[in-house]
């Protein structure tokens, strides 16, 4: 009889030789062994504590990098999330949330999105006050669309799209939700990314939190929330790379460099994309 997965095969005392104990000898053991099994204790999986505010493990919490009290702002972030992005470890948008005000920061998980499903996004989506902020060739530069509004007139919306930078393009254009705000980009941006313990394509790219850091500052007209919505960013990447995370430097220095050492694709867009990468400073690829 062959054994069940992770138990041992069941001898029978005494017996030598090639004669096969019967049958009913062999049915109590077995039985016997599995009450046996039956009685060890289950030990339970713990997971590690974790802070309710900052959302990481409580021995490396962030809280002490968060503001004392939540960024008082007027704009109101939607931040779209594709799925994958729950499960990673080293999310930014958490962060984001603990800075702001409860409801300033609404995060909404899945790949498409209808009205049917999504009425309150659908909503906001066809709000005139709302943004979505994608960089592309319909692009209007949010500084310049911000110098032909009163300051403080107008409480703005900004949908976020959190995800790897194929994940957000394929999320924008498979969603027609996404198509009817006013699209803005950044080009007030960081000198390059602070989020050095993850890969961006291009040096000018940006993590979630950094770009709503940037753009919250621009509406808000107060560039201390940039300063402020940082620091916890900065803090995180501190502590991996002190417990042995390395720099990760973007796919254009890689290939600026000569420290690309991948194999380079053979799809032509492929490669044409990767050339864009190197000779496109106006628009951040996703």
């Amino acid at each position: 009889m062959a054994s069940a997965p992770g138990v041992r095969s069941l001898a029978i005392p005494g017996e030598s030789g090639p004669e096969t104990p019967d049958s009913s000898s062999m049915e109590d053991g077995i039985a016997d062994g599995f009450s046996d099994l039956a009685t060890l204790p289950v030990e339970d999986g713990e997971k590690r504590p974790t802070c309710s505010r900052c959302r990481r493990p409580q021995k490396v919490c962030l809280c002490p990098f968060l503001p004392p009290q939540p960024l008082e702002v007027s704009t109101c972030l939607y931040v779209v999330q594709h799925p994958a992005e729950e499960s990673r470890v080293l999310r930014t948008v958490p962060l984001l949330a603990a800075c702001l005000p409860q409801g300033k920061c609404n995060v909404i998980v899945g790949r498409k999105f209808s009205e049917e499903k999504h009425p309150e996004l659908a909503a906001v989506c066809r709000d005139s006050r709302t943004l979505i902020l994608y960089p592309g060739p319909k692009s209007q530069n949010l500084e310049e669309l911000l110098q032909h509004q009163a300051i403080g007139t107008i409480n703005h919306n900004v949908i976020i799209i959190d995800g790897t930078w194929s994940q957000a393009k394929n999320m924008f254009l498979q969603n027609s939700l996404f198509h009817l705000p006013k699209q803005v980009q950044l080009n007030r941006t960081l000198s390059s990314s602070q989020y050095v313990i993850r890969t961006q394509p291009s040096n000018i790219c940006l993590s979630t939190l950094e770009c709503a850091a940037v753009a919250l500052s621009i509406l808000e007209q107060n560039d201390t929330i940039q300063e402020v919505l940082l620091r916890p960013l900065k803090a995180l990447c501190s502590f991996q790379l002190q417990h042995g995370a390395q720099i990760h430097h973007s796919k254009e220095h890689l290939l600026r460099n000569g420290m690309y050492e991948k194999p380079m694709p053979k799809n032509k867009r492929k490669i044409k994309r990767m050339e864009k990468l190197v000779s496109d400073h106006n628009i951040c690829p996703r």
